[in-house]
């Protein structure tokens, strides 16, 4: 038994007002313990012993089962789980849903996504609008650009070529190389003369030779009405004489000063 037990049990065996001078020995003996009090003693060791066990048992008990408990949030941040479930408890869904409102918070849900869907829609097609006119304006560039080179080439006057062009327009188009082509009702190039090629603005322009031939010189067109200048080798008409499409002949080879010009000298001619 420890010394400081001994002690203690010394002084509580002690009589009161003992100096430990007499009857009991020496201050310096250690007291006799007894079977009584050593059983005593044993009895209250056990109790303090088993419930320390007892408790001791209860807490493992408790920290397997909070490990155990754990294991199902193993990788969850809970700081960020407390963010969450404290946003969760002031959601307008999250209230929805508690009060049994499901079909709502869906509908809601759904608004929302039909409204962010519809405005990405918006801005696409509005790009994409932006993109095709700004393709068909380029297009439109490239194909007047081929039909004019086909005027100059063909010999049309400068004058006619606006004419050309307003005509041309609603017949051309551009392929996918780019090259100006003439498409038929089944969505394919018209070929020309040869049969293989595709029909060009050249080769239209040459045909327009006769049908508008005000768009050409008379030396290109074959004409022999014009005059001052004209070059035709036959005898030149009066410009009270010509027809309509004559006198715009005339006018696209000479200009129209020229053509001022011979009014007034074919009318005082007439006049005499």
């Amino acid at each position: 038994m420890p010394l400081w037990k001994q002690r203690l049990f010394a002084r509580l065996q002690a009589p009161e007002g003992d100096g430990g001078g007499g009857g009991g020995g020496g201050a310096g003996d250690p007291p006799k313990i007894t079977p009584e009090v050593q059983a005593l003693i044993d009895a209250a060791v056990a109790t303090a012993v088993t419930g320390l066990k007892t408790k001791n048992g209860e807490l493992i008990g408790d920290t397997k089962k909070l490990k155990e408990q754990l294991q199902a949030f193993e990788g969850i941040d809970p700081v960020k789980v407390k963010a969450i479930l404290s946003r969760f408890a002031n959601d307008e869904e999250a209230k929805l849903i508690a009060e049994g409102k499901i079909d709502e918070v869906l509908n809601k849900r759904t608004e929302r996504m039909r409204a962010d869907f519809e405005g990405k829609l918006t801005a696409a097609t509005t790009t994409a609008e932006a993109a095709a006119k700004r393709a068909l304006a380029f297009q439109g560039r490239v194909l007047d650009d081929a039909i004019r080179a086909a005027a100059a080439k063909a010999g049309l006057h400068q004058h006619a070529i606006d004419d050309a062009l307003f005509r041309a327009r609603s017949m051309f188009t551009l392929d996918d190389d780019g090259q100006a082509v003439q498409l038929g009702a089944d969505g394919k190039p018209v070929l020309g003369k040869d049969g293989k090629s595709p029909f060009t603005p050249l080769e239209w322009l040459e045909g327009m030779k006769e049908k508008a031939p005000h768009w050409y010189p008379a030396s290109a067109s074959g004409g022999g009405a014009g005059g001052g200048g004209g070059g035709g080798g036959g005898a030149v008409k009066k410009a009270q004489e010509m027809t309509a499409q004559e006198k715009a002949t005339f006018i696209g080879a000479n200009g129209l000063d020229k053509w001022n010009e011979k009014v007034r000298t074919d009318y005082a001619t007439k006049a005499k």
